[in-house]
Protein backbone atom coordinates (compact mmCIF):
# COMPACT_ATOMS: atom_id res chain seq x y z
CA UNK A 1 0.00 0.00 0.00
CA UNK A 2 1.34 3.58 -0.92
CA UNK A 3 1.89 4.81 2.61
CA UNK A 4 -1.29 7.56 3.70
CA UNK A 5 1.23 10.30 4.51
CA UNK A 6 -0.20 10.46 8.27
CA UNK A 7 2.89 9.49 9.77
CA UNK A 8 6.22 10.21 9.76
CA UNK A 9 9.63 8.70 11.09
CA UNK A 10 12.17 6.45 9.99
CA UNK A 11 9.47 4.30 8.54
CA UNK A 12 7.63 6.20 6.28
CA UNK A 13 7.93 5.30 2.58
CA UNK A 14 8.66 8.99 1.76
CA UNK A 15 11.41 9.44 4.10
CA UNK A 16 14.60 10.45 2.81
CA UNK A 17 16.44 9.22 5.57
CA UNK A 18 16.06 5.62 3.95
CA UNK A 19 17.05 6.09 0.60
CA UNK A 20 19.33 3.83 -0.63
CA UNK A 21 18.21 1.70 2.39
CA UNK A 22 18.01 -1.15 0.06
CA UNK A 23 21.38 -1.27 -1.07
CA UNK A 24 22.56 -1.52 2.32
CA UNK A 25 24.75 -4.69 3.69
CA UNK A 26 21.83 -5.94 5.41
CA UNK A 27 19.40 -5.97 2.48
CA UNK A 28 22.16 -7.40 0.25
CA UNK A 29 22.82 -10.14 2.72
CA UNK A 30 18.94 -10.73 3.21
CA UNK A 31 19.09 -11.19 -0.89
CA UNK A 32 21.46 -13.65 -0.84
CA UNK A 33 20.22 -15.56 2.31
CA UNK A 34 16.83 -16.12 0.46
CA UNK A 35 18.33 -17.07 -3.32
CA UNK A 36 20.46 -19.80 -1.11
CA UNK A 37 17.75 -20.78 0.48
CA UNK A 38 14.80 -21.11 -2.20
CA UNK A 39 17.71 -23.16 -3.87
CA UNK A 40 17.99 -25.47 -0.89
CA UNK A 41 14.11 -25.08 -0.04
CA UNK A 42 12.25 -25.18 -3.47
CA UNK A 43 9.02 -26.34 -2.19
CA UNK A 44 8.96 -23.62 0.49
CA UNK A 45 10.16 -21.38 -2.11
CA UNK A 46 6.66 -22.09 -4.19
CA UNK A 47 4.89 -21.47 -1.04
CA UNK A 48 5.92 -18.36 -0.36
CA UNK A 49 5.97 -16.73 -3.56
CA UNK A 50 9.38 -17.45 -5.16
CA UNK A 51 9.58 -19.05 -8.28
CA UNK A 52 12.86 -19.44 -8.86
CA UNK A 53 13.39 -23.16 -8.91
CA UNK A 54 9.74 -23.68 -10.42
CA UNK A 55 10.49 -27.71 -11.09
CA UNK A 56 12.38 -28.77 -8.21
CA UNK A 57 10.88 -30.05 -5.16
CA UNK A 58 12.90 -30.03 -1.71
CA UNK A 59 15.12 -32.67 0.09
CA UNK A 60 14.64 -33.29 3.50
CA UNK A 61 16.86 -35.72 4.25
CA UNK A 62 19.85 -35.04 7.06
CA UNK A 63 22.14 -34.45 4.89
CA UNK A 64 20.18 -31.04 3.10
CA UNK A 65 18.49 -30.41 6.86
CA UNK A 66 22.25 -29.82 7.91
CA UNK A 67 23.19 -27.80 5.03
CA UNK A 68 20.49 -25.21 5.68
CA UNK A 69 21.20 -24.94 9.33
CA UNK A 70 24.51 -24.64 8.22
CA UNK A 71 23.33 -21.44 5.61
CA UNK A 72 21.35 -20.15 8.63
CA UNK A 73 24.24 -20.01 11.10
CA UNK A 74 26.64 -18.33 8.52
CA UNK A 75 23.63 -15.99 7.73
CA UNK A 76 23.39 -14.95 11.42
CA UNK A 77 27.08 -14.56 12.20
CA UNK A 78 27.44 -12.01 9.32
CA UNK A 79 24.40 -10.20 10.26
CA UNK A 80 25.85 -9.68 14.13
CA UNK A 81 28.87 -7.70 12.23
CA UNK A 82 27.19 -5.61 10.60
CA UNK A 83 26.70 -1.71 12.30
CA UNK A 84 22.80 -0.69 11.49
CA UNK A 85 22.42 3.00 11.91
CA UNK A 86 18.80 3.60 9.42
CA UNK A 87 15.68 2.40 10.99
CA UNK A 88 14.74 -0.27 8.61
CA UNK A 89 18.48 -1.65 8.57
CA UNK A 90 17.88 -2.03 12.17
CA UNK A 91 14.25 -3.79 11.77
CA UNK A 92 15.41 -5.81 9.17
CA UNK A 93 18.40 -7.10 10.77
CA UNK A 94 17.02 -7.79 14.69
CA UNK A 95 14.17 -9.42 12.88
CA UNK A 96 15.78 -11.61 10.70
CA UNK A 97 18.14 -12.80 13.50
CA UNK A 98 15.32 -13.58 15.82
CA UNK A 99 13.97 -15.71 13.59
CA UNK A 100 17.56 -17.84 12.39
CA UNK A 101 18.23 -17.89 15.88
CA UNK A 102 14.67 -19.59 17.08
CA UNK A 103 15.08 -21.57 14.55
CA UNK A 104 18.64 -22.92 15.13
CA UNK A 105 17.86 -23.31 18.66
CA UNK A 106 14.48 -25.98 17.69
CA UNK A 107 17.37 -27.62 15.18
CA UNK A 108 18.96 -28.09 18.36
CA UNK A 109 16.85 -29.88 19.92
CA UNK A 110 16.48 -32.15 17.28
CA UNK A 111 12.75 -31.21 16.32
CA UNK A 112 13.80 -31.40 12.34
CA UNK A 113 13.92 -35.32 12.74
CA UNK A 114 10.47 -35.54 14.38
CA UNK A 115 8.68 -33.21 12.27
CA UNK A 116 5.33 -34.74 11.51
CA UNK A 117 1.85 -32.99 12.26
CA UNK A 118 -1.57 -32.89 10.79
CA UNK A 119 -1.38 -29.59 10.14
CA UNK A 120 1.68 -29.25 7.96
CA UNK A 121 4.73 -30.41 7.91
CA UNK A 122 7.60 -31.64 4.50
CA UNK A 123 4.75 -34.21 3.61
CA UNK A 124 1.97 -31.80 2.98
CA UNK A 125 4.02 -29.45 1.47
CA UNK A 126 5.30 -31.67 -0.95
CA UNK A 127 1.37 -32.22 -2.00
CA UNK A 128 0.08 -28.24 -1.65
CA UNK A 129 2.82 -26.83 -3.66
CA UNK A 130 1.06 -28.43 -6.91
CA UNK A 131 -2.03 -25.91 -5.40
CA UNK A 132 -0.09 -22.83 -5.89
CA UNK A 133 1.15 -23.67 -9.68
CA UNK A 134 -0.16 -21.93 -12.84
CA UNK A 135 -1.60 -24.35 -15.11
CA UNK A 136 -2.55 -21.81 -18.06
CA UNK A 137 -0.47 -23.17 -20.67
CA UNK A 138 1.93 -26.12 -21.91
CA UNK A 139 4.80 -24.67 -20.46
CA UNK A 140 2.96 -24.78 -17.08
CA UNK A 141 2.04 -28.01 -17.21
CA UNK A 142 5.43 -29.12 -18.51
CA UNK A 143 6.82 -27.77 -15.10
CA UNK A 144 3.99 -29.43 -13.07
CA UNK A 145 4.80 -32.59 -14.94
CA UNK A 146 8.57 -32.55 -13.96
CA UNK A 147 7.83 -31.56 -10.54
CA UNK A 148 5.72 -34.60 -10.15
CA UNK A 149 8.62 -36.48 -11.31
CA UNK A 150 10.21 -35.45 -7.77
CA UNK A 151 7.70 -36.29 -5.61
CA UNK A 152 8.80 -39.97 -4.75
CA UNK A 153 12.61 -38.81 -3.86
CA UNK A 154 11.70 -35.87 -2.07
CA UNK A 155 8.84 -38.12 0.11
CA UNK A 156 11.91 -40.64 0.58
CA UNK A 157 14.45 -38.06 1.84
CA UNK A 158 11.57 -37.15 4.46
CA UNK A 159 11.53 -41.00 5.40
CA UNK A 160 15.25 -40.67 5.90
CA UNK A 161 15.27 -37.93 8.20
CA UNK A 162 12.02 -39.71 10.12
CA UNK A 163 14.48 -43.07 10.44
CA UNK A 164 17.20 -40.88 11.38
CA UNK A 165 14.92 -39.74 14.07
CA UNK A 166 14.52 -42.97 15.62
CA UNK A 167 18.24 -43.93 15.34
CA UNK A 168 18.49 -40.54 17.90
CA UNK A 169 15.38 -41.08 20.11
CA UNK A 170 13.53 -38.12 18.70
CA UNK A 171 10.15 -39.36 17.88
CA UNK A 172 6.89 -38.10 16.46
CA UNK A 173 3.86 -38.66 18.41
CA UNK A 174 1.45 -41.62 17.42
CA UNK A 175 -1.57 -39.36 16.63
CA UNK A 176 0.16 -37.32 14.48
CA UNK A 177 1.99 -40.42 12.88
CA UNK A 178 -1.61 -41.73 12.66
CA UNK A 179 -2.95 -38.05 11.39
CA UNK A 180 -0.28 -37.49 8.57
CA UNK A 181 -0.43 -41.27 7.32
CA UNK A 182 -4.76 -41.00 7.12
CA UNK A 183 -4.11 -37.56 5.13
CA UNK A 184 -1.66 -39.40 3.00
CA UNK A 185 -3.72 -42.34 2.26
CA UNK A 186 -6.50 -39.98 1.49
CA UNK A 187 -4.42 -37.97 -1.38
CA UNK A 188 -2.73 -41.61 -2.73
CA UNK A 189 -6.57 -42.34 -3.13
CA UNK A 190 -7.02 -45.28 -0.92
CA UNK A 191 -9.70 -43.85 1.54
CA UNK A 192 -12.40 -43.67 -2.01
CA UNK A 193 -11.37 -40.27 -2.98
CA UNK A 194 -10.17 -39.83 -6.44
CA UNK A 195 -5.92 -39.45 -6.00
CA UNK A 196 -4.90 -36.05 -5.68
CA UNK A 197 -2.10 -35.84 -8.64
CA UNK A 198 -4.33 -38.25 -10.90
CA UNK A 199 -7.29 -35.17 -10.50
CA UNK A 200 -4.49 -32.73 -11.38
CA UNK A 201 -3.23 -34.42 -14.57
CA UNK A 202 -7.20 -35.23 -15.97
CA UNK A 203 -7.06 -31.09 -15.69
CA UNK A 204 -4.41 -31.12 -18.55
CA UNK A 205 -6.98 -33.44 -20.40
CA UNK A 206 -9.69 -31.53 -20.17
CA UNK A 207 -7.82 -28.50 -21.35
CA UNK A 208 -7.12 -26.74 -24.93
CA UNK A 209 -3.90 -28.21 -25.09
CA UNK A 210 -3.33 -30.93 -27.11
CA UNK A 211 -0.08 -32.85 -26.37
CA UNK A 212 -0.42 -36.49 -26.36
CA UNK A 213 3.49 -36.61 -25.14
CA UNK A 214 2.89 -34.14 -22.11
CA UNK A 215 -0.23 -35.62 -21.65
CA UNK A 216 1.39 -39.05 -21.65
CA UNK A 217 4.21 -37.58 -19.11
CA UNK A 218 1.93 -36.34 -16.84
CA UNK A 219 -0.13 -39.72 -16.13
CA UNK A 220 2.97 -41.56 -15.48
CA UNK A 221 4.65 -38.79 -13.07
CA UNK A 222 1.33 -38.39 -11.72
CA UNK A 223 0.78 -42.64 -11.38
CA UNK A 224 4.71 -42.25 -9.36
CA UNK A 225 3.73 -39.45 -7.33
CA UNK A 226 0.58 -41.40 -6.56
CA UNK A 227 2.49 -44.68 -5.39
CA UNK A 228 5.00 -42.51 -3.56
CA UNK A 229 2.35 -40.95 -0.94
CA UNK A 230 0.79 -45.02 -0.25
CA UNK A 231 4.00 -45.75 0.20
CA UNK A 232 4.89 -43.04 2.70
CA UNK A 233 1.58 -43.39 4.24
CA UNK A 234 2.30 -47.51 4.60
CA UNK A 235 5.97 -46.78 5.59
CA UNK A 236 4.21 -44.22 8.77
CA UNK A 237 1.26 -46.75 9.62
CA UNK A 238 3.44 -50.03 9.87
CA UNK A 239 7.03 -49.07 10.44
CA UNK A 240 7.07 -45.43 11.67
CA UNK A 241 4.05 -46.06 14.18
CA UNK A 242 5.44 -48.77 16.47
CA UNK A 243 8.33 -46.65 17.43
CA UNK A 244 6.43 -43.36 17.25
CA UNK A 245 5.86 -41.26 20.93
CA UNK A 246 3.08 -42.40 22.98
CA UNK A 247 2.65 -39.15 24.50
CA UNK A 248 1.54 -36.03 23.04
CA UNK A 249 2.63 -33.19 25.34
CA UNK A 250 6.17 -31.91 24.55
CA UNK A 251 6.85 -30.16 27.82
CA UNK A 252 7.91 -27.15 29.38
CA UNK A 253 11.57 -26.69 27.75
CA UNK A 254 10.54 -27.80 24.07
CA UNK A 255 6.58 -25.85 24.42
CA UNK A 256 8.98 -22.87 25.21
CA UNK A 257 10.95 -22.87 22.15
CA UNK A 258 7.94 -23.30 20.09
CA UNK A 259 6.43 -20.39 21.40
CA UNK A 260 9.29 -18.69 20.84
CA UNK A 261 9.49 -19.52 16.92
CA UNK A 262 5.25 -19.06 17.00
CA UNK A 263 5.07 -15.98 18.75
CA UNK A 264 8.58 -13.81 18.52
CA UNK A 265 8.22 -13.29 22.25
CA UNK A 266 9.50 -14.65 25.65
CA UNK A 267 6.15 -15.27 27.45
CA UNK A 268 4.89 -16.24 30.65
CA UNK A 269 3.48 -19.37 29.91
CA UNK A 270 1.49 -19.38 33.32
CA UNK A 271 0.32 -16.05 32.94
CA UNK A 272 -0.91 -16.30 29.62
CA UNK A 273 -2.45 -19.78 30.83
CA UNK A 274 -4.85 -17.64 33.60
CA UNK A 275 -5.43 -15.01 31.03
CA UNK A 276 -7.11 -17.37 28.78
CA UNK A 277 -9.62 -18.53 31.22
CA UNK A 278 -10.34 -15.03 32.14
CA UNK A 279 -10.48 -13.96 28.28
CA UNK A 280 -13.00 -17.11 27.82
CA UNK A 281 -15.34 -15.93 30.69
CA UNK A 282 -15.80 -12.41 29.20
CA UNK A 283 -16.55 -13.89 25.85
CA UNK A 284 -18.78 -16.05 27.10
CA UNK A 285 -20.78 -13.26 28.49
CA UNK A 286 -20.78 -11.21 25.53
CA UNK A 287 -22.54 -14.33 23.59
CA UNK A 288 -25.01 -14.48 25.86
CA UNK A 289 -25.98 -11.13 25.79
CA UNK A 290 -25.85 -11.09 22.03
CA UNK A 291 -28.03 -14.94 21.94
CA UNK A 292 -30.94 -12.90 23.62
CA UNK A 293 -31.26 -10.80 20.65
CA UNK A 294 -30.90 -13.91 18.36
CA UNK A 295 -33.66 -15.84 20.12
CA UNK A 296 -34.92 -14.72 23.51
CA UNK A 297 -35.32 -16.36 26.31
CA UNK A 298 -32.72 -19.50 24.32
CA UNK A 299 -29.49 -21.03 25.70
CA UNK A 300 -26.29 -20.58 23.87
CA UNK A 301 -26.48 -23.99 22.52
CA UNK A 302 -30.26 -23.31 21.04
CA UNK A 303 -28.68 -20.61 19.25
CA UNK A 304 -26.13 -21.89 17.53
CA UNK A 305 -28.47 -24.91 16.74
CA UNK A 306 -30.78 -21.95 14.99
CA UNK A 307 -27.96 -20.83 13.43
CA UNK A 308 -26.27 -24.17 11.65
CA UNK A 309 -29.95 -25.69 10.43
CA UNK A 310 -31.84 -22.92 9.60
CA UNK A 311 -32.24 -22.71 5.44
CA UNK A 312 -32.60 -19.32 5.35
CA UNK A 313 -28.89 -18.68 7.15
CA UNK A 314 -27.25 -21.28 4.65
CA UNK A 315 -25.80 -21.68 0.75
CA UNK A 316 -26.15 -25.02 -0.72
CA UNK A 317 -23.64 -26.05 -2.83
CA UNK A 318 -19.51 -25.49 -3.37
CA UNK A 319 -19.53 -23.57 -6.18
CA UNK A 320 -22.25 -21.30 -4.69
CA UNK A 321 -20.75 -20.70 -1.30
CA UNK A 322 -17.44 -19.75 -3.43
CA UNK A 323 -18.99 -17.20 -4.73
CA UNK A 324 -20.47 -15.74 -2.04
CA UNK A 325 -16.85 -15.65 -0.80
CA UNK A 326 -15.53 -13.90 -3.81
CA UNK A 327 -18.53 -11.24 -3.56
CA UNK A 328 -17.86 -10.80 -0.56
CA UNK A 329 -14.08 -10.56 -0.68
CA UNK A 330 -14.54 -7.66 -3.41
CA UNK A 331 -17.06 -5.95 -1.76
CA UNK A 332 -15.40 -5.49 1.54
CA UNK A 333 -11.92 -4.14 -0.57
CA UNK A 334 -14.38 -1.74 -2.21
CA UNK A 335 -15.20 -0.74 1.03
CA UNK A 336 -12.71 -0.52 2.86
CA UNK A 337 -9.96 1.19 0.49
CA UNK A 338 -9.53 4.89 0.51
CA UNK A 339 -11.61 4.78 3.52
CA UNK A 340 -9.93 2.82 6.36
CA UNK A 341 -7.14 1.74 4.35
CA UNK A 342 -5.05 2.95 1.22
CA UNK A 343 -5.38 -0.40 -0.89
CA UNK A 344 -3.28 -0.92 -3.95
CA UNK A 345 -4.20 -1.79 -7.22
CA UNK A 346 -2.61 -5.04 -6.99
CA UNK A 347 -3.04 -5.82 -3.72
CA UNK A 348 -7.28 -5.26 -4.22
CA UNK A 349 -7.41 -8.78 -6.25
CA UNK A 350 -7.99 -11.86 -3.90
CA UNK A 351 -9.62 -15.46 -5.13
CA UNK A 352 -11.83 -17.31 -2.88
CA UNK A 353 -10.95 -21.15 -3.62
CA UNK A 354 -12.18 -24.25 -2.25
CA UNK A 355 -9.45 -26.87 -0.96
CA UNK A 356 -8.93 -30.04 -2.60
CA UNK A 357 -10.15 -33.13 -0.57
CA UNK A 358 -8.50 -34.71 2.42
CA UNK A 359 -6.10 -32.44 4.02
CA UNK A 360 -7.12 -30.42 6.84
CA UNK A 361 -10.40 -28.78 8.25
CA UNK A 362 -9.42 -24.94 8.74
CA UNK A 363 -9.76 -22.32 6.22
CA UNK A 364 -6.25 -20.95 5.14
CA UNK A 365 -4.43 -18.60 2.94
CA UNK A 366 -1.99 -18.51 0.38
CA UNK A 367 0.45 -15.01 -0.48
CA UNK A 368 0.91 -13.98 -3.82
CA UNK A 369 3.83 -14.36 -5.67
CA UNK A 370 6.82 -11.90 -5.87
CA UNK A 371 5.66 -10.30 -8.98
CA UNK A 372 1.64 -10.66 -7.95
CA UNK A 373 1.34 -13.10 -11.13
CA UNK A 374 -0.08 -15.36 -9.06
CA UNK A 375 -2.46 -13.57 -6.60
CA UNK A 376 -3.13 -13.84 -3.14
CA UNK A 377 -6.02 -16.52 -2.57
CA UNK A 378 -8.49 -17.94 0.27
CA UNK A 379 -8.66 -21.82 0.46
CA UNK A 380 -12.22 -23.46 1.89
CA UNK A 381 -12.04 -26.81 2.54
CA UNK A 382 -16.01 -28.16 2.24
CA UNK A 383 -14.85 -31.54 4.47
CA UNK A 384 -17.54 -33.19 1.98
CA UNK A 385 -20.08 -30.62 2.94
CA UNK A 386 -22.62 -29.41 0.53
CA UNK A 387 -24.47 -26.93 2.84
CA UNK A 388 -22.69 -23.88 4.17
CA UNK A 389 -24.23 -21.78 7.42
CA UNK A 390 -22.92 -18.25 7.22
CA UNK A 391 -23.14 -17.09 10.27
CA UNK A 392 -19.59 -18.15 11.12
CA UNK A 393 -18.42 -17.40 7.86
CA UNK A 394 -18.26 -13.73 7.52
CA UNK A 395 -15.47 -13.22 10.39
CA UNK A 396 -13.30 -15.70 8.85
CA UNK A 397 -13.49 -13.94 5.69
CA UNK A 398 -12.17 -11.13 6.54
CA UNK A 399 -10.18 -13.32 8.74
CA UNK A 400 -8.59 -14.47 5.52
CA UNK A 401 -8.96 -11.87 3.20
CA UNK A 402 -9.09 -8.35 3.88
CA UNK A 403 -8.28 -6.59 6.31
CA UNK A 404 -7.12 -9.74 7.79
CA UNK A 405 -3.77 -12.05 5.66
CA UNK A 406 -4.40 -10.62 2.62
CA UNK A 407 -4.46 -7.14 3.04
CA UNK A 408 -1.56 -7.56 5.60
CA UNK A 409 0.69 -10.06 3.95
CA UNK A 410 -0.12 -9.00 -0.04
CA UNK A 411 1.16 -6.04 1.25
CA UNK A 412 4.69 -7.01 2.41
CA UNK A 413 5.17 -8.17 -1.21
CA UNK A 414 3.97 -4.68 -2.62
CA UNK A 415 6.60 -2.75 -0.39
CA UNK A 416 9.26 -4.37 -2.41
CA UNK A 417 12.80 -2.82 -1.82
CA UNK A 418 11.13 -0.79 1.17
CA UNK A 419 11.82 -4.28 2.75
CA UNK A 420 14.33 -7.07 2.56
CA UNK A 421 13.18 -10.09 0.65
CA UNK A 422 13.97 -11.78 4.14
CA UNK A 423 10.96 -10.08 5.41
CA UNK A 424 8.87 -9.71 2.09
CA UNK A 425 9.24 -13.76 1.97
CA UNK A 426 10.78 -15.72 4.41
CA UNK A 427 9.53 -13.72 7.60
CA UNK A 428 6.21 -14.87 8.54
CA UNK A 429 5.62 -14.91 12.17
CA UNK A 430 2.31 -16.67 13.85
CA UNK A 431 1.76 -14.15 16.32
CA UNK A 432 1.89 -10.98 14.50
CA UNK A 433 0.12 -12.72 11.39
CA UNK A 434 -2.72 -14.83 12.46
CA UNK A 435 -3.01 -12.05 15.82
CA UNK A 436 -3.69 -9.44 13.42
CA UNK A 437 -6.16 -11.62 11.49
CA UNK A 438 -8.03 -12.04 14.47
CA UNK A 439 -7.27 -8.31 15.43
CA UNK A 440 -8.89 -7.37 11.54
CA UNK A 441 -12.21 -9.69 12.75
CA UNK A 442 -12.57 -7.37 15.80
CA UNK A 443 -12.00 -4.58 13.92
CA UNK A 444 -14.83 -4.86 11.55
CA UNK A 445 -17.26 -5.48 14.12
CA UNK A 446 -16.02 -1.64 15.52
CA UNK A 447 -16.43 -0.36 12.05
CA UNK A 448 -20.50 -1.79 11.81
CA UNK A 449 -19.48 -4.41 9.09
CA UNK A 450 -20.69 -6.70 11.76
CA UNK A 451 -23.94 -5.26 12.96
CA UNK A 452 -26.43 -8.61 11.75
CA UNK A 453 -26.37 -10.44 14.93
CA UNK A 454 -25.52 -13.68 13.01
CA UNK A 455 -22.54 -12.41 12.07
CA UNK A 456 -21.30 -10.94 15.39
CA UNK A 457 -22.08 -13.61 17.28
CA UNK A 458 -20.06 -16.29 14.56
CA UNK A 459 -17.22 -13.66 15.16
CA UNK A 460 -17.28 -13.90 19.17
CA UNK A 461 -17.72 -17.90 18.96
CA UNK A 462 -14.28 -18.11 16.94
CA UNK A 463 -12.90 -15.49 19.78
CA UNK A 464 -14.17 -17.64 22.12
CA UNK A 465 -12.21 -21.15 20.31
CA UNK A 466 -9.11 -19.00 20.17
CA UNK A 467 -9.09 -18.37 24.32
CA UNK A 468 -10.57 -21.93 24.92
CA UNK A 469 -6.78 -22.94 22.23
CA UNK A 470 -4.89 -20.74 24.59
CA UNK A 471 -5.79 -22.86 27.65
CA UNK A 472 -6.31 -26.00 25.80
CA UNK A 473 -2.76 -25.83 23.94
CA UNK A 474 -0.58 -24.59 26.95
CA UNK A 475 -2.90 -26.60 29.71
CA UNK A 476 -1.82 -30.17 27.47
CA UNK A 477 1.38 -29.63 26.23
CA UNK A 478 2.86 -28.30 29.70
CA UNK A 479 0.50 -31.30 31.94
CA UNK A 480 -1.36 -28.37 34.03
CA UNK A 481 -4.34 -28.43 36.44
CA UNK A 482 -7.77 -27.55 35.59
CA UNK A 483 -8.56 -24.46 38.23
CA UNK A 484 -10.86 -26.34 40.88
CA UNK A 485 -13.57 -23.48 40.19
CA UNK A 486 -14.07 -25.59 37.21
CA UNK A 487 -17.58 -27.26 37.35
CA UNK A 488 -16.68 -30.09 34.69
CA UNK A 489 -12.71 -31.38 35.16
CA UNK A 490 -11.84 -29.10 37.85
CA UNK A 491 -8.80 -30.47 39.49
CA UNK A 492 -7.94 -32.93 36.79
CA UNK A 493 -4.67 -32.55 34.70
CA UNK A 494 -5.49 -31.79 31.15
CA UNK A 495 -5.54 -34.62 28.62
CA UNK A 496 -6.63 -35.04 24.87
CA UNK A 497 -10.11 -36.86 26.26
CA UNK A 498 -10.51 -33.93 28.44
CA UNK A 499 -9.43 -31.69 25.93
CA UNK A 500 -11.71 -32.76 23.21
CA UNK A 501 -14.61 -32.45 25.22
CA UNK A 502 -13.76 -29.01 26.55
CA UNK A 503 -12.90 -27.47 23.66
CA UNK A 504 -16.34 -29.22 21.89
CA UNK A 505 -17.96 -27.69 25.05
CA UNK A 506 -16.45 -24.07 25.75
CA UNK A 507 -15.90 -23.45 21.61
CA UNK A 508 -19.58 -24.63 20.68
CA UNK A 509 -17.34 -25.92 17.06
CA UNK A 510 -18.54 -29.14 15.92
CA UNK A 511 -16.84 -32.21 17.33
CA UNK A 512 -15.23 -33.36 13.91
CA UNK A 513 -13.55 -29.89 13.67
CA UNK A 514 -12.38 -29.71 17.05
CA UNK A 515 -11.41 -33.58 17.02
CA UNK A 516 -8.88 -32.24 14.13
CA UNK A 517 -8.19 -29.00 16.40
CA UNK A 518 -7.02 -30.94 19.10
CA UNK A 519 -4.66 -33.29 17.26
CA UNK A 520 -3.50 -30.09 15.54
CA UNK A 521 -2.27 -28.18 18.69
CA UNK A 522 -0.40 -31.72 20.20
CA UNK A 523 1.06 -31.21 16.65
CA UNK A 524 2.27 -27.55 16.51
CA UNK A 525 2.92 -26.67 20.37
CA UNK A 526 2.98 -22.69 20.64
CA UNK A 527 1.39 -21.98 17.66
CA UNK A 528 -2.54 -22.05 18.22
CA UNK A 529 -2.11 -19.34 21.40
CA UNK A 530 -0.47 -17.27 18.96
CA UNK A 531 -3.81 -15.91 17.73
CA UNK A 532 -4.91 -14.89 20.97
CA UNK A 533 -2.06 -13.80 22.27
CA UNK A 534 -0.97 -12.04 18.92
CA UNK A 535 -4.73 -9.91 19.01
CA UNK A 536 -3.45 -9.18 22.67
CA UNK A 537 -0.24 -6.97 21.62
CA UNK A 538 -2.20 -5.23 18.57
CA UNK A 539 -4.79 -4.15 20.51
CA UNK A 540 -2.74 -3.10 23.57
CA UNK A 541 -0.02 -1.63 21.00
CA UNK A 542 -2.91 0.45 19.82
CA UNK A 543 -4.51 1.36 23.28
CA UNK A 544 -1.05 2.72 24.28
CA UNK A 545 -0.76 4.70 21.39
CA UNK A 546 -4.45 6.56 21.64
CA UNK A 547 -3.72 7.40 25.06
CA UNK A 548 -0.31 8.90 24.46
CA UNK A 549 -1.61 10.85 21.36
CA UNK A 550 -5.01 11.85 22.62
CA UNK A 551 -7.32 13.45 20.14
CA UNK A 552 -3.97 13.27 17.54
CA UNK A 553 -4.36 9.57 17.03
CA UNK A 554 -5.32 8.64 13.66
CA UNK A 555 -6.61 5.00 13.33
CA UNK A 556 -6.04 4.80 9.53
CA UNK A 557 -2.81 6.34 9.68
CA UNK A 558 -1.28 3.78 12.51
CA UNK A 559 -2.93 1.07 10.36
CA UNK A 560 -0.49 1.88 7.65
CA UNK A 561 2.52 2.53 9.71
CA UNK A 562 1.82 -0.93 11.17
CA UNK A 563 1.54 -2.78 8.00
CA UNK A 564 4.44 -0.89 6.60
CA UNK A 565 6.62 -2.31 9.27
CA UNK A 566 6.65 -5.87 7.70
CA UNK A 567 6.27 -9.26 9.85
CA UNK A 568 7.79 -8.91 13.66
CA UNK A 569 8.29 -11.38 16.65
CA UNK A 570 5.93 -9.84 19.09
CA UNK A 571 8.58 -8.70 21.10
CA UNK A 572 9.92 -6.32 18.32
CA UNK A 573 6.62 -5.13 17.41
CA UNK A 574 5.56 -3.88 20.45
CA UNK A 575 8.94 -1.57 20.36
CA UNK A 576 8.14 -0.91 17.06
CA UNK A 577 4.39 0.45 17.37
CA UNK A 578 5.61 2.61 20.20
CA UNK A 579 7.44 4.61 17.97
CA UNK A 580 3.83 5.66 15.98
CA UNK A 581 3.60 9.65 15.68
CA UNK A 582 0.95 11.64 13.41
CA UNK A 583 1.75 14.41 11.25
CA UNK A 584 3.41 16.87 13.08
Amino acid sequence: MAHSGDAVSDHGATDSTNAGVANSDVYALSDAYVSEYAALDPTGATAVGIDDHPTALTDYSPEALEERANLATSALVALQRIETAETRDRIASAYMQERLGVGLSLESLGEQYRELNVLGGPIQATREVFDLMPRENEDDWDQISVRMSGVAASLASVRKSLESGVQRGLLAPSRQVEGVARQCAAWSGNTGLQPFFISVASEFDSSNIESKSLSSSLKKNAESATQAYAEIAAFLSEKYLPASAPVDGVGRERYAAFSRLYNGAELDLDEAYAWGWAELERIEEQMAILAERILPGAGLSEVVDLLETDPSRSIEGPDAFRGWLQELLDKTISDLNETHFDIPERVQRVEAMIAPPGGGAAMYYTGPSEDFSRPGRTWYPTQGHTLFPLWGEVSTCYHEGVPGHHLQIAQVVHLGERLTRFQRTLGWNSGHGEGWALYAERLMGELGYLDVPDYEFGMLRAHALRAVRVIVDIGMHLGLRIPSTENEFGGEVWTPQIGLAFAIKRSRFPSEMMSFEIDRYLGLPGQAISYKIGERVWLEAREASKKQLGAEFDLKAWHAFALDLGPLGLDLLKQELAEFRPTQ
